[in-house]
């Protein structure tokens, strides 16, 4: 048996037991089956990994989501179950043809310059470049996924399942194209996604503008705009505030509150828009606040979704002024082919010229950017594709109502609930190249629209060979969406992995996407196979900074927050630890350096108690006892271990992780390191053979079980530890299949654990009374023990106590009473005294004088605070200063009690 290495170097053998695990098969379902790990016919746990982009590198978000899942599966497969994690990646449509873009432009070129079809090889060639490195960093992180089932949403076999979805769903009717507003990037020359939308911080200006209102006096402009004449002759008008008056030339409306007294009496009437010189009307509205601006707002339809739906309610017109790159259109009169930024500012100086500005002020806002590059998007009419959600939502609902699928945390429901009662269409298709292309056909020859899994050639109404696919992609959303099941072969429905492992377990992901992924893939998986595509929803929080501040790229210390950063500072495991037990389901976390640095101490911490075991032990070291050996401290650590065992098994079951994995902390740490460890050492230390084998057995089993628990949470120390034990106190070849171990209620012990609940309380007080007296480390103490009923118990265990309590074996008396001692300090746990002569503490001379130093400068403190309180000071000073000042005297008052008392016990004969 090699001795271990006298601290853990992480990176001595994290690298070795993956390649070996996966060497090994452990990672494959199928192994695990063939080598009797795992029952044919017995449970399954199958969760697939939310595919980050293939353009990603890793960070903490996608960590925690990646450790989290681990953890998971390597608990059920410790458990005995037949466990598939299924990993892969994303195409990441937007986000990938940007970065392709970027590329090209170095070169000075642009997909257009390419075409398609080359363009499309390209990014392929990209893929293959860089596609690896997400993948390699998960490897980085431990995770035991069954790599050769790695999937792509490109893939053939997913493309395939992409393509019988959309045409299931165009077939039923749940699929259409029409007019919508969608979020518009300019500079991607797409719609994206809600979840693509940033919200950033903007301080811009709010301009009040008005518009001129027909009357019996005036009936429109008489004079061209910019002659600073147009609005000559108007006597009434209504103001309105904006903070986009480059869209004032696609106003079709004006909108007030119906109960608004200032504006009302206008509703019916109408106003003439400026520039265009079209009558609008005035309309009266409910979503209007009558607080904003001067509580009348113009009417856009086609560039704001409140407008939109304002404008849907009272058949507006859309007007789109823009085009796809948000330059102006001809619908803009002067300002066409201006930017809109461009526009903006001549719009306004012509407002100002004509009368029509009333005021500009500064003001505060949120503006979407664009995910990917930043832009500025703009809400907009354009023609996509959808799906119809509403039947869907409901079905998805009623999966959540009935508890064929969880939330956890249940609090989350509500949210769910929320977002499905009030969804709208699914804008899927995106104006981009690398994707999936949208598989609709249509025939130039006799206008005829249909959706095909595979590629026509003519056209099925006519036979017409002039037919063209639809230019547009679908949302990456969309083939995300299908991952439960298309990972594992539909639309097959017959194939192997989707006959065994569909539906999922689970599906462990952020909260911020419970609605953006976890609702569509219900939605999905209802729509085409009848069932949810899992049966429990996970969700964790978000990850945040020390002081509570979201990470982001542009922070200066972004650096230190990079999971490959931190795994080469600390450790993998101490970066699993930390975020998989600081954390609860739904809540953020803060990452503080300091809990990684606490981690890597406990895997510290745990490889140095393994090594003095180790020490201490051989590979003939028996891991049996008979029950009648077992003294105080071995009942008690193995009673605690088994506490410990049906603890973490209630928690684990329960899915609260993370207080799982502090209870084993806790334990290895606070009760078998710092309490059992020690107290051994007296018999393993000591002159019989015979005693020491007792405590071997006892060290080894309580290692070897700890490891188990820790291992999902700590997979590389406790792997590295478990192989290092000797081959007779462990079963099987690797930890990783190691059965999850079951509590022994046999060795639960509720009398030893209360009788060393005392012992190490009155340790602990004998420890605090020789800090107090500032006893040298190394100094023996005498003590008399008054311990009633429990002085045979103590007695027995005389030699552990004056180890761990330094007392001097000459001068330690254990009783069942005793006279209170003069001049002793006395410590109390539970019905146990023990009194420590101070004449074997301290010099009681210099003792009582440094005591009453101290009590007579308290003493004057305490006289000027009281005078304070006595005085005008509780009149004149605020109620909280006061109350400071009345604490404050409290606790003056009781440290010179205890002053008073410590004086007591070194006076001679009181």
């Amino acid at each position: 048996m090699s001795e271990l290495s006298k601290t853990y170097n992480p990176q001595e053998h994290e690298q070795q037991l993956y390649e070996w695990w996966e060497a090994q098969g452990y990672f494959k379902p199928e192994t695990l089956v063939e080598k009797g790990l795992a029952a044919p016919d017995g449970k399954r746990f199958c969760i697939t990994m939310p595919p980050p982009n293939v353009t990603g590198v890793l960070h903490l978000g996608q960590a925690m989501t990646a450790a989290i899942e681990d953890l998971m599966t390597r608990y059920y497969r410790m458990r005995g179950c037949e466990t598939l994690f299924l990993p892969g990646s994303d195409h990441a449509g937007i986000a990938t043809q940007n970065v392709v873009e970027r590329e090209l432009a170095k070169e000075g070129l642009t997909r257009h310059d390419l075409g398609r079809e080359a363009f499309v090889a390209r990014v392929w060639q990209w893929k293959e470049r860089t596609g690896a490195r997400i993948t390699d960093q998960h490897r980085r992180l431990g995770i035991s996924c069954d790599w050769e089932r790695e999937r792509f949403t490109l893939d053939a076999g997913l493309s395939r399942a992409v393509r019988r979805a959309f045409c299931t769903l165009y077939e039923r009717d749940l699929i259409y194209r029409g007019p919508y507003m969608v979020n518009w990037c300019p500079r991607c020359e797409s719609a994206i996604s809600d979840l693509e939308v940033i919200p950033h911080e903007h301080d811009s200006h709010l301009w009040t503008i008005r518009y001129p209102l027909i009357s019996a006096d005036w009936k429109g402009p008489q004079h061209p705009w910019g002659s600073g004449r147009w609005a000559e002759g108007a006597t009434q008008f209504i103001e309105m505030a904006t903070t986009r008056p480059e869209t004032i030339v696609g106003d079709s409306g004006v909108a007030v509150h119906p109960d608004d007294a200032r504006w009302h009496k206008l509703v019916g009437s109408e106003a003439v828009l400026p520039v265009i010189g079209r009558r609008i009307p005035i309309v009266g509205d409910d979503v209007v606040d009558p607080a904003f601006g001067t509580g009348a707002v113009k009417v856009t339809p086609a560039h704001d979704p409140t407008d939109y739906e304002i404008g849907m309610r009272h058949h507006l017109p859309q007007i789109d002024v823009m085009s796809d790159t948000a330059t102006m259109n001809a619908e803009a009169g002067p300002y066409a082919g201006l930017d809109r930024d461009a526009c903006r500012k001549a719009i306004v100086a012509d407002f100002e010229k004509e009368g029509l500005l009333v005021k500009i002020e500064a003001y505060h806002h949120t503006v979407g950017h664009c995910q990917r590059c930043d832009t500025v998007i703009e809400p907009r009419i354009s023609t996509q594709w959808f799906v119809r959600t509403k039947s869907l939502a409901e079905q998805a609902m009623e999966v959540v109502r009935s508890g064929e699928m969880r939330i956890i945390p249940e609090r989350f429901e509500k949210v769910y609930f929320h977002w499905m009662e009030n969804i709208r269409d699914w804008c899927i298709s995106r104006q981009l190249w690398w994707g999936h292309r949208i598989p609709v056909w249509y025939c130039d020859a006799c206008g005829y629209q249909w959706s095909a899994s595979e590629d026509p050639t003519t056209c099925p109404q006519c036979g017409n060979s002039a037919i063209r696919q639809d230019e547009d992609v679908l949302d990456t959303w969309f083939s995300s969406g299908l991952w439960p099941f298309s990972t594992l072969g539909w639309p097959d429905e017959e194939a192997p992995d989707l006959q065994r492992y569909f539906p999922n377990d689970m599906r462990e992901t952020g909260y911020d996407i419970l609605f953006f992924w976890v609702a569509r893939e219900t939605m999905l998986s209802l729509a085409l196979l009848g069932c949810a595509p899992y049966s429990t929803v996970y969700l964790h929080g978000l990850i945040r900074d020390e002081h509570g501040r979201k990470i982001s790229k542009s922070m200066p210390d972004a650096w230190k927050y990079d999971p490959l950063y931190i795994i080469e500072e600390y450790g993998t495991d101490a970066l699993r630890y930390t975020l998989t037990t600081s954390s609860t389901p739904g809540n953020d976390m803060n990452l503080d350096p300091r809990r990684l640095e606490g981690a890597r101490n406990f895997a510290n911490k745990l490889w140095q108690a393994a090594r003095f075991i180790l020490m201490n032990v051989d590979e003939t070291s028996a891991v049996s006892w008979d029950a009648e050996s077992l003294l105080l401290e071995d009942r008690w650590i193995l009673s605690r271990l088994h506490r410990l065992i049906g603890d973490v098994f209630a928690l684990m079951e329960a899915q609260q992780y993370g207080e799982a994995g502090r209870h084993v902390r806790d334990f290895l740490w606070d009760e078998f390191c710092d309490w059992y460890l020690e107290a051994v050492k007296v018999r393993l230390y000591g002159d019989v053979e015979a005693e020491k084998n007792v405590p071997r057995a006892v060290l080894l089993t309580v290692l070897e079980r700890s490891l188990r628990l820790l291992h999902p949470f700590m997979p590389f120390v406790t792997e590295a530890l478990w192989q290092a034990l000797p081959a007779a106190s462990k079963p099987g070849e690797a930890l990783i299949v190691a059965p999850w171990p079951l509590q022994d209620a046999a060795l639960l012990d509720d009398e030893a654990e209360a009788q060393m609940a005392v012992l190490m309380e009155l340790v602990r007080g004998i420890r605090n009374a020789r800090a107090e007296y500032d006893v040298p480390a190394g100094k023996r103490v005498a003590a008399t023990l008054a311990a009633g009923a429990l002085a045979p118990v103590l007695a027995a265990r005389r030699e552990v106590l004056i180890q761990l309590a330094r007392l001097d074996p000459e001068a330690l008396t254990i009783v069942a009473e005793a006279e209170p001692l003069s001049q002793a300090a006395s410590v109390v746990a539970g019905e146990l005294v023990a009194y420590l002569p101070l004449a074997g503490l301290v010099d009681l001379v210099a003792e009582r004088a440094r005591l009453q130093k101290l009590l007579a400068n308290l003493d004057d403190r305490i006289a000027v605070s009281e005078g304070r309180l006595a005085g005008p000071f509780t009149e004149k000073a605020p109620a909280a200063v006061v109350e400071r000042e009345r604490a404050r005297l409290a606790e003056m008052q009781a440290e010179a009690a205890q002053l008073r008392e410590q004086l007591a016990r070194s006076a001679n004969g009181e």
